[in-house]
Formats: structure tokens, sequence, C-alpha cells
């Protein structure tokens, strides 16, 4: 299956897709005119082209109402974006198909014109999970593979070519390390700071939304209780 990464906008839900044959002709036509239902059906699209037969993306294959259903796809997440055999993905905010070729960013994260994706929370494991991304520029023209952009993603993420190339496996990382990835990143809500990051460790918990900063405390209390790496401390 193919699986998609994106900066969420405004989206089409699970109960959405769901009932969308069953909508009057009107409400039906203005889901299809949100940005979100073009980009499912161009993914879907993509996915298609490239011979896959499933496509999986966020916004409309999770059950929100279900608060068991988003607590296992969140912590199953990264194995989802580790399993898929391709990740698309989706920076809204870029018109030219060479923008990664184009510019050096060497301090990217503090750079106004950088697209959203790389300041997102949850992109973080999309880009390092799967084995193989493909990045596409707003019309869905195609920018490049996370392999031969690798030199440029480094210097915008700060995370080694390996890594990027082989997964968190290729290299000895410290907490610290991984942490520092993430530290200028946002989040729209505060919890899934933490629970974006959960995979990365390889630790699960329960989602408490509405703990607020406590989700992060627990995050390094589950990492500390499966790690003995002291450089958490420093977080």
């Amino acid at each position: 299956y193919a699986i998609v990464s994106h900066r969420w906008e405004t989206e089409v839900s699970y109960e959405e897709m769901i009932g969308l044959m069953r909508m009057e002709e009107e409400e039906r036509e203005e889901v299809k005119q949100c940005g979100g239902y073009h980009k499912i059906i161009k993914s879907c699209e993509q996915a298609m082209k490239d011979g896959y037969k499933w496509l999986w993306i966020d916004t409309c294959c999770i059950d929100k109402r279900s608060s068991s259903e988003l607590s296992e796809a969140i912590n199953s997440m990264y194995r989802w974006y580790q399993n898929a055999q391709v990740c698309y993905a989706y920076l809204h905010d870029v018109h030219e198909s060479q923008w990664l070729n184009m510019r050096n960013y060497f301090s990217p994260l503090e750079h106004t014109s950088l697209p959203e994706w790389f300041m997102r929370g949850w992109t973080l494991q999309e880009l390092i999970a799967p084995k193989r991304v493909e990045f596409f520029n707003r019309d869905w023209v195609p920018i490049g593979s996370k392999q031969r952009l690798a030199g440029m993603l480094e210097r915008i993420t700060r995370i080694p070519c390996e890594v990027l190339m082989n997964g968190l496996a290729a290299k000895r990382l410290c907490v610290a390390q991984i942490m520092s990835w993430a530290a200028d990143r946002k989040t729209t809500r505060v919890e899934d700071r933490a629970y974006s990051l959960m995979g990365l460790f390889g630790v699960n918990m329960p989602m408490l939304y509405g703990e607020g900063e406590k989700a992060f405390q627990r995050l390094q209390l589950e990492i500390i209780r499966t790690s003995s790496d002291h450089s958490i401390f420093a977080w």
C-alpha cells in the first residue's frame, strides 16, 4: 500500500467520506470542493499510477469519533508508515517542482519560506519511517525522492543521511539527538508534541487529550523506563 504525509488544511473526515453518497447533491459538492478532497483524489490517482491497490491517509482513514480507534492509530502510526511501500509527501505550499534542488538551507527551520511540512511535528516520523518517500508540489508534480534529495534534507532537518536512507537502526543515536530534530517543530494540539514522537522512541502510551504538557512528561517516563540513555535529562 501507499501512504500520504501532508500538512492538514480543510480536510474530509472519515464520517464525511463514508457518507458521501448519502448526502444531498449540494452538500456532496461542497465536500468535493474542499482542498482535502482534491488531495485524496490526486493521491489515489498517483497510487493507481504506481500500481498500488490501497492508499492510506490519516484524514479519512481514522474514525476520530472513536477514542479507542484514534488511540490505536496513533500508537501504530510509525509502523504503518514504516511498512508502506511508498509515502507521498505532499507540500501544499510549494509551487515549483524543483524547490528542494534550488535552495541551500543551513539553518533551515529559522527560514520563513520553508514549506510548512518541514515545521510540523507529525511529519518527522513520516519522513524517517518509510523506506521510500516521494515529494510532490501543490499541483502533484514530482519533486524528487528521499534518497535523491538526502543531502538537502539533511541540511533542512539536521537528520543524518544514514538515517534518512536506512532508518533509525542505521546509526547509533542518543535520545537527545532525536529530540533535537523535533525541537523546532509545531503541533496544533500541545499533547501531539509527545504523541508524534512515540514511534521514534519505540514506546506506547494511552492518548489523553486535555492533559496538556503532562503528555511530554509521560513520554519522558516511558523512554526512561525502556532506555538507560541519560541524555534524555537534557530535555
